[in-house]
């Protein structure tokens, strides 16, 4: 039951859209201005960068705070996929709190199933999977924040990070074991979970993908 009630509230919790929010302050329907998106990318273009910043901070602790609160109601914050540690059942429920989470902000209850791209409620999930996925989702900021400083295309960035973190999940596992395929056996659910996020920000960037073809993508301004 609390599993249950956890994965309700990460959704709800997700669903909660602080871009319109933010722009219903400023009296803007941010679903009318730019992108149409909610994300913190379009209010930023739209509302300032100060009000985007404030946008992809909320965005991505309604995406870490439920995870961490079941964590700690669940007694699996901190503990390992290993003998012992994290069974194969607690990681997928965990893994299904990040999951609810995510579809909240891209499916949101209050907005009639729309809503944005996941990116920064995703990686908030991420980072707060600790330790399973915390130095995975690290690097995958990285990345972002690389991408973004040598080409100036937050969607671009995006759909690297996105891409990048079940790679570096991998990566993270292979020094814990001298079996990677046993060990990646084991902690299966962030691989699956991974490569499914992966999966819905490229497929939510499908728009952004045709005009980064077509040399179309916005930048972001100096």
């Amino acid at each position: 039951m609390i599993w249950a009630g956890c994965i309700i509230g990460a959704y709800l919790v997700g669903s909660i859209p602080f871009g319109l929010i933010l722009g219903r302050m400023r009296g803007v329907d941010i679903r009318e201005h730019g992108s149409k998106n909610i994300g913190a990318t379009n209010v930023g273009r739209v509302l300032g960068r100060k009000l985007g910043s404030l946008c992809f901070v909320l965005d991505l602790l309604k995406g870490a705070g439920p995870v961490l609160v079941a964590g700690f109601a669940c007694e699996v914050l901190g503990r390992r996929p290993a003998p012992g540690g994290l069974t194969t059942n607690e990681m997928w429920l965990w893994m299904l709190v990040a999951v609810a989470a995510v579809i909240g902000h891209m499916a949101s209850i209050f907005l009639y199933f729309r809503g944005g791209k996941g990116v920064a409620t995703s990686f908030g999930a991420m980072l707060a999977l600790w330790p399973v996925l915390t130095l995975p989702a690290l690097a995958a900021l990285v990345v972002w924040y690389a991408v973004v400083r040598f080409t100036r295309i937050v969607s671009l960035a995006s759909l690297c990070a996105a891409v990048s973190l079940p790679v570096w999940y991998v990566v993270s596992v292979i020094p814990n074991t001298g079996d990677t395929l046993a060990q990646l056996r084991h902690a299966s659910p962030p691989l699956v979970v991974t490569i499914l996020l992966a999966a819905l920000v490229v497929w939510r960037h499908r728009a952004n993908i045709g005009r980064l073809m077509r040399g179309e993508e916005s930048k972001l301004k100096s």
